[in-house]
């Protein structure tokens, strides 16, 4: 049969090829599986399309965040049969076999198909309310509303805080408000001064930055209140030059707040459930698809495109150099 995927060559250079794939003998626990659609992660992907990142050797098939139906099932595999539906952590590509081990999971019946990969953002998002310290009532600022970025003040939302998000496109800002996010701020204005406010002059308990920049992170802490916390969810990229002494002041020194710094990055948890500890992957996974069947974490207005394989190179340019129109993008396999 033949295999459409999508391949980043070299740096910011993206082809969509057609070759022939060979089905190899399914070993116990693995599954060849057709994909419906895939969902770019914006942040990780460009990093790897750029050629920067050490771990993503180039040429690769990118992606991570699929929803797929199953062709064809191994020895050894009772629980999953052909035809089932299943979100999984899956590339851009037509055609895989993957093992059913970890986040492998058969898709309700009562869900779009297109909100399916959006799981994966969702527990990403997930991580930074999981060690956080929000409870109801309490006030919380979201640096960096994409994908995300906005499920993460969505979530905040749903453990009972009043949010704050904050970004620099006036679109994302738009999408914030479709999705019900309480406050959105644009970060070119004084955000210090309209936080004080929202908050009655005590700055929020917790923040959540998302953007993974270095200078927004040092930004974010003039408005962090007194013992508050902030938490690390966009993965840090490109160099910022400051003064680190002062950076740990405000961790260190109760007149600068004593805030406390928290990473997020979602492999903290273990992927599937144990008894030794509450949270993991797979277990999140399952309560995004109950929120999202509940709609209290709204998806659609996150879909910015859906496009055909053939149209990666449009897709990536777009998130690259159009971001206030291209956020959600997912891939039809159809």
């Amino acid at each position: 049969m033949n295999n459409r995927k999508i391949v980043f060559d070299s740096p910011w250079q993206v082809e969509t090829i057609e070759e022939n794939f060979i089905k190899q003998s399914l070993k116990e626990q693995e599954v060849l599986v057709k994909k419906i659609f895939s969902l770019i992660s914006p942040g990780t992907e460009l990093a790897m399309l750029s050629g920067k990142e050490s771990w993503a050797h180039l040429p690769t098939t990118p992606g991570y965040a699929s929803v797929s139906k199953i062709v064809e099932v191994g020895n050894g595999i009772n629980n999953f049969k052909s035809g089932d539906i299943i979100f999984h952590y899956g590339n851009h590509s037509e055609f895989q076999i993957v093992s059913v081990k970890g986040t492998f999971l058969k898709v309700p019946e009562y869900l779009d198909l297109k909100w399916v990969p959006f799981t994966r953002m969702a527990t990403v998002a997930f991580t930074s309310v999981r060690v956080s310290k929000i409870e109801l009532g309490d006030f919380v600022s979201v640096t960096g509303l994409g994908l995300v970025g906005n499920m993460a003040a969505q979530l905040a939302q749903l453990q009972g805080a009043s949010v704050i998000g904050i970004d620099l496109s006036k679109e994302r800002l738009r999408i914030a408000n479709e999705c019900g996010v309480n406050y959105t701020l644009d970060g070119k204005e004084g955000n210090k001064e309209q936080i004080t406010e929202i908050t009655n002059g005590i700055g929020v308990s917790t923040h959540i930055e998302a953007s993974g920049l270095s200078q927004v992170a040092v930004a974010s802490l003039d408005w962090i209140s007194k013992l508050g916390e902030i938490i690390f969810l966009g993965t840090p990229r490109g160099e910022y030059d400051t003064d680190v002494t002062d950076i740990f002041n405000y961790c260190h020194l109760y007149g600068r707040g004593c805030i406390t710094f928290k990473g997020a990055h979602e492999w903290r948890y273990p992927i599937e459930p144990n008894e030794f500890v509450k949270h993991s992957l797979v277990r999140n996974s399952n309560i995004v698809f109950e929120l999202m069947k509940q709609k209290r974490l709204q998806i659609e207005p996150l879909i910015s495109h859906v496009l055909k394989p053939e149209q990666a190179k449009e897709a990536y340019e777009g998130l690259r150099i159009n971001k206030d129109q291209y956020n959600g993008v997912l891939f039809d396999w159809s």
